[in-house]
């Protein structure tokens, strides 16, 4: 293939390798030259031209590309017409994506100018979705190349495994403690996992934790026509001996393999009974949020073996997210030691919805609202309280004469109440476990709520923020644990930190409160005059 500049006349039967303007004349790269070709650029007055042109030997980047998409698309993949060098594979039909890894690598070793990308193995697609795609680098490449890419593709190595599995059996094991709305939640979460699969719950059972009533209900499953059967257990299996694998073991079944190198998703257990595969579901598969769960069901749905050898290589990429809960210690500990918290008392704020006064400094039964928030906060348990001021931060301090509180001015405090939380976070001394974030035009919020948040505040239990909340609803002040400072010095604006709590579900302790203070910000007149008559 030959490459580089040339007269017009001589460009003839290659193609542009830049776009070229000149005057008003536009020829695009990867334009064919032709006769009419020349004649503009002769006009427009060029004298050179990169091409590349195509030698005895050589095939264009379309061909080749379209040659190794078709060499390598097997059963449900469909090859678009090549453009451009690049040639696109898509699903033909729903199921899991099956790659052969060892052919991938072969056909991108070849070359350089030859490369072959796809998704994931294994990874569920829908109609019409695109999986892969060639493309060669070059305009052209030699034809020994095109036919070595051919050649290491084999045939079929790109493959979708159409679901198969329609009909699945649900049993839910149950113990004291774990309610209904748990197991109602689940099977839900279940059957949208199995709807794209075209896949249902025919049938779910409800039985007593134990190895008896749960092998009866397995094999009435079985007798219904189940395909497959999963099994969610009130308590996580810990051995080999657990009820839900001694209950496969009951009924003739054999366990393939328990846990897997996912998290989520590490104690699963998978195995057979009478030819039907059956998946002891981790707690995790409760959530509709990917976990290793997903990765073994959809193979399963379309048919796939899954191996004692599938499931230990998944320890490359089985770390799906960080699980702020875990890990927690097997042994008692102190739970004072790790409750050191320091109070922070926001009140940086301009009160623009006041009309003008500053909110903090109104008083109620005598005392200015920040002065009140800071007292309850001294009064509690917290073992230091932080004040961050902010506008008129010198008649605020004033407001806390003699009060043994430790000041931190906010200079960005125009930008928002999260410059305030960041400006308290980074004050919180290095021995604190968590901080209280309280607000200064709170002044309902007490010494005793405080403490109550302080006391559900167990993080070697998981509980790791604290948050007070009345009828579903949460409110403030919130405590979080020091694992959660990186995330809160990230706010920006004025929105506060609501997003982390419910992307931290899992962490949060809900303190039960009675009436308005945990809700009550006191941010304009109407709101003052409510409190003072309350």
């Amino acid at each position: 293939m030959k490459f580089g500049p040339v007269a017009p006349v001589d460009a003839i039967g290659g193609v542009t390798v830049h776009t070229l303007r000149q005057g008003s004349l536009v020829l695009r790269k990867g334009t064919p030259i032709g006769e009419a070709e020349v004649a503009l650029l002769s006009a427009a007055g060029v004298k050179e031209i990169v091409v590349v042109q195509l030698e005895r030997g050589d095939v264009s980047e379309d061909v080749a590309a379209a040659s190794v998409a078709q060499a390598v698309a097997g059963e449900g993949v469909h090859v678009e017409r090549a453009f451009t060098g690049r040639a696109n594979l898509f699903a033909a039909e729903a199921g899991v994506l099956v790659v052969d890894r060892a052919v991938v690598d072969r056909i991108n070793r070849v070359d350089e100018a030859i490369t072959f990308a796809t998704l994931a193995a294994f990874k569920p697609v829908v109609e019409g979705e695109m999986i892969a795609t060639v493309k060669i680098i070059p305009f052209g490449v030699a034809g020994s190349l095109r036919d070595a890419a051919v050649v290491a593709a084999g045939e079929g190595a790109l493959r979708i495994a159409p679901y198969r599995i329609k009909r699945v059996g649900v049993v839910s094991t149950l113990l004291p403690g774990l309610a209904s709305k748990v197991i109602d939640k689940t099977l839900r979460v279940t059957a949208e996992r199995l709807a794209p699969a075209g896949a249902s719950i025919i049938a779910e059972r409800r039985v007593a934790h134990d190895e008896a009533a749960l092998a009866a209900a397995m094999q009435e499953l079985l007798t219904q026509g189940a395909e497959l059967v999963i099994v969610f257990g009130a308590s996580a299996i810990a051995d080999r001996r657990d009820v839900i694998p001694a209950a496969i073991d009951r009924i003739g079944g054999t366990i393939a393999h328990f846990g897997m190198p996912v998290d989520p998703g590490n104690l699963l257990l998978i195995g057979e009974v009478q030819g039907v595969p059956v998946l002891g579901a981790p707690g995790c598969a409760r959530s509709p949020v990917e976990n290793g769960f997903d990765w073994v069901l959809m193979r399963l749905l379309a048919g796939l073996a899954v191996t004692r050898d599938d499931i230990t290589g998944l320890g490359v990429g089985g770390l799906l997210m960080e699980i702020v809960t875990r890990p927690q210690p097997r042994v008692p500990v102190d739970a004072e030691s790790s409750r050191r918290v320091a109070a922070i008392v926001l009140a940086a704020g301009r009160s623009t919805r006041m009309g003008g006064p500053n909110k903090l400094l109104a008083e109620l039964n005598g005392k200015p609202l920040v002065r009140i928030v800071a007292e309850q906060a001294l009064a509690c348990k917290a073992a230091e309280v932080v004040v961050v001021t902010g506008h008129q931060a010198a008649k605020v301090e004033a407001a806390l004469g003699g009060l043994k509180v430790r000041v931190v001015h906010n200079a960005d405090f125009a930008q928002g109440l999260a410059s305030s939380v960041k400006a308290g976070i980074a004050a919180v001394p290095a021995s604190a476990d968590g901080a209280l974030v309280c607000l200064g035009d709170m002044p309902l919020v007490d010494a005793r709520l405080l403490d109550r948040l302080i006391e559900a505040f167990a993080p070697d239990r998981g509980a790791l923020i604290a948050v007070p909340v009345s009828d579903g609803r949460r409110g403030n002040p919130v405590l979080w644990s020091r694992r959660f400072f990186a995330e809160l010095m990230t706010l920006d604006g004025d929105i506060g930190a609501r997003h982390l709590i419910a992307k931290h579900g899992e962490a949060v302790a809900e303190v039960a409160v009675d009436g308005a203070g945990a809700f009550l910000d006191i941010d304009t007149p109407q709101a003052l005059e409510d409190a003072r008559r309350g």
